[in-house]
């Protein structure tokens, strides 16, 4: 419902959905230095079946919480200096993304 906002200072935070899906869980990870046993903490597992869940900064800290994911990573463009050019790169890992055909998403 509503903005999207960072949950920097709370970890995490859950917006429900607007309609019949699911609800989005953000967690912002930049803080967190314990690895997964930290990430286990926030009981993410708990919210993975029914929920779309998106972490920031999750790098090496979240992939043993699934096999089946999306990992999206966005970077600057190289020499830019107004910060606003980004490639995004999105990656199906685990069976569940074995056949989806993500390149229409660079379309």
């Amino acid at each position: 419902r509503g903005a999207v906002t960072s949950p920097t200072f709370v970890i995490a935070r859950v917006h429900p959905s607007l309609g019949d899906g699911p609800p989005l869980v953000h967690v912002d990870a930049y803080r967190l230095s314990g690895g997964l046993d930290e990430m286990e903490d926030l009981d993410l597992d708990v919210s993975l079946p029914e929920s779309v869940v998106v972490v920031e900064w999750g790098e090496g800290k979240v992939e043993e919480l699934t096999e089946e994911r999306l990992q999206v990573v966005i970077h600057r463009a190289v020499g830019d200096t107004t910060d606003e050019v980004r490639q995004v790169t999105v990656t199906g890992l685990g069976e569940r993304w074995a056949a989806v055909d993500l390149s229409v998403l660079s379309a």
